[in-house]
């Protein structure tokens, strides 16, 4: 036998080895990639637990709680509703949708009105009732007044008594220690929020009545658009 010959039988031999072991692993050749995995079905899946909250999650909407929100007479509204959700309560505008959400809230007390701004600019603004009270910046706990200064939205609140509702961070060190120099508590849970849930007044008395014990009160569809375009930590400026 030539070297020729032994050479041509040698790669022959490896070959037929190499096609075999190839079979072996499932491969239609040496050259070819593995089989792809079998489909897992869609029930076997395992969705992996979602990220907590800084925020509950959303509220789904119902017939009942949209006929809540059409009870009140609204004095602006948005262009459309939102997208996903990312907090309690009504769904927030996607970013997709084009609204523009605040980065400040101003009350100016005496004209009864809320303002909300983004980069400088009044992108909304709403009619307001204080407190009974309404005259001067909160001094104690039971003075049924609205406070001035600059706070900071530090909570919201779907679930109040009144129809959502978002936290105002009074009172400060400044508050405290002022109340504390009186023997006096400062008080808390300053809101700004919708209509009661269970109204004991006429509907008119909320409408043209300073009727809180120290809050900020709008009507409940202005209520779910500031609700939709605020965001925890924003400034809130409560002047006179």
């Amino acid at each position: 036998m030539n070297s020729r010959t032994l050479v041509l039988a040698l790669l022959a031999v490896i070959g037929a080895v190499a096609a075999g072991d190839g079979r072996a692993q499932g491969f239609n050749s040496i050259s070819s990639q593995p089989r792809p995995a079998a489909a897992v079905p869609a029930e076997s899946t395992v969705t992996p637990t979602a990220a907590v909250s800084e925020e509950p999650a959303a509220m789904p909407t119902t017939t009942a709680t949209a006929a809540a929100a059409l009870a009140f007479s609204s004095v602006s509204s948005l262009a459309g509703s939102g997208g996903s959700a990312t907090g309690s309560g009504p769904s927030l505008p996607s970013s997709a949708a084009g609204f523009t959400m605040a980065d400040r809230i101003l009350i100016e007390k005496g004209a009864r009105r809320l303002y909300l701004f983004s980069r400088g600019r009044v992108i909304a603004e709403y009619p307001v009732k204080l407190g009974l009270s309404p005259k001067g910046h909160k001094q104690f706990e039971g003075d049924f007044r609205t406070p001035e200064g600059v706070y900071y939205l530090s909570r919201r609140n779907p679930s109040s008594e009144f129809f959502l509702s978002v936290e105002i961070s009074y009172p400060n060190e400044a508050d405290r220690a002022r109340a504390a120099e009186e023997g006096l508590r400062p008080g808390g849970l300053i809101m700004i929020h919708g209509q009661p849930n269970v109204p004991r007044r006429p509907a008119d008395y909320y409408a043209r009545s300073d009727w809180t014990n120290g809050c900020i009160a709008v009507s409940n569809s202005d209520m779910v658009e500031i609700w939709q375009r605020t965001r925890v930590g924003i400034p809130i400026e409560i002047r006179p």
